[in-house]
């Protein structure tokens, strides 16, 4: 039977929700991939993808693709694993995908399961299409919630290892604010974070003059840090300097701290590299330097797509969204770091586009079916954009 149009996207929005509870339902807790991976190859493989996973320090990892005649390489990029979910403080199973009021209830389903389902449809409607261009790679860890060691940076040197480039990358992170398609992230600010030790003098309190009081130096050192002139931020991706911790290991109020650590972090413009940004911190510190050892840690690059150029994501993807939705999206640089920064070159365009990040990490995260059919209809025409014109 020829089914009508409202009916035919009832079928589709049905195969979206059961793509997702699917994958709610694996306890992909990172870095463990619970069966998530498997299925994901398992479905792939039947549309005619060639898969390979591999493991890494507990860490599984999938690359797969297919090709469809000459054009541009496009990767989608995403994650299974999510956070832990305390199910005492939820009304349902985080792991059951109830749906409930029209929104499917469980951990991933924002961050970013909801994202891997949309585009799981999407690729269906659009295999339905017969594309005849293009290279579609998934790229999909089981390591993005946690260290970030052995997933999506793993899968870059495979495909570095294997001679393959990428010219575009979207990635499936819950980017929107009030309604799907609102906001994309066309760039991610770099993340830096450091522990200082300050050294110095112990003595007692009543004769500070024969102490150096190392609590009175990091206060000192800390002001210092706020006042870095952060010269080459733009607009839309500015700097910023958060002290995350305080530490004086002394439970003596008769006793001057001969030590104090001091720990914070450093999410940075895209117009700064990590080292620079390293450059800029020891300059500012340097009256104190005979006091301090700095020890910098887990260090996260920027990235940014301006667009233009021979295959360009962003203004496909901007197109997508407002035929979609009837509105261009704004473009951010805002929030935490993603794995689009291990993808993204002077040669690769990296965006990320998503569902609604309101309730991602917290007890009942959830996503409306509503949601989760627009952001489909936006990768599908993403998509088509690249395979079947």
């Amino acid at each position: 039977m020829q089914l009508n149009t409202s009916q035919q996207q009832r079928v589709n929005q049905d195969n979206v929700v059961s793509y997702l509870q699917q994958l709610i339902r694996f306890r992909s807790i990172t870095p463990e991939q619970g069966g998530a991976i498997n299925w994901l190859q398992q479905q792939l493989q039947q549309r005619g993808f060639n898969c390979h996973v591999f493991t890494c320090h507990g860490v599984t990892n999938l690359v797969a693709d297919c090709y469809f005649g000459p054009g541009a390489k496009f990767a989608f990029c995403g994650h299974i694993d999510v956070v832990p979910a305390d199910a005492s403080r939820w009304h349902v199973d985080p792991f059951a995908a109830e749906i409930i009021n029209g929104e499917i209830i469980g951990r991933g389903a924002a961050d970013m399961k909801g994202g891997v389902a949309a585009m799981l449809e999407a690729t269906d409607r659009v295999l339905m299409q017969s594309p005849t261009q293009g290279h579609f790679y998934w790229l999909i860890t089981s390591d993005e919630e946690g260290e970030a060691l052995y997933g999506s940076a793993e899968i870059a040197n495979y495909l570095a290892a294997q001679g393959k480039h990428l010219d575009v990358c979207l990635v499936g992170e819950p980017t929107a604010d009030k309604c799907v398609g609102d906001t994309i992230k066309n760039g991610r600010r770099g993340a830096l974070s450091a522990r200082i030790e300050v050294l110095g003098k112990a003595g007692h309190v009543a004769y500070p003059e024969h102490s150096v009081n190392a609590a009175h130096l990091a206060a000192q050192m800390s002001m210092a840090l706020q006042q870095i002139d952060w010269q080459k931020d733009i607009e839309g991706s500015k700097t910023t300097l958060q002290i995350t911790g305080l530490t004086v290991p002394n439970s003596l109020d008769n006793l001057v701290p001969a030590s104090c650590f001091i720990e914070f972090n450093v999410r940075y413009s895209h117009g700064y590299r990590s080292e620079s940004v390293k450059r800029l911190i020891t300059a500012a510190l340097a009256p104190w330097q005979q006091h301090t050892t700095i020890s910098w840690q887990r260090p996260c690059e920027p990235y940014y797509t301006a667009g233009g150029g021979a295959y360009d994501l962003l203004a496909a993807l901007e197109e997508a969204i407002y035929q979609s939705t009837q509105s261009y999206p704004q473009l951010s640089t805002s929030g935490g770091t993603s794995d689009g920064r291990f993808f993204a070159s002077a040669d690769t365009q990296v965006v990320e586009c998503g569902v609604r990040n309101h309730t991602i990490h917290q007890d009942n995260e959830r996503v409306a079916v509503s949601d989760l059919a627009k952001i489909t209809e936006i990768y599908e025409r993403t998509l088509a954009h690249f395979f079947t014109k």
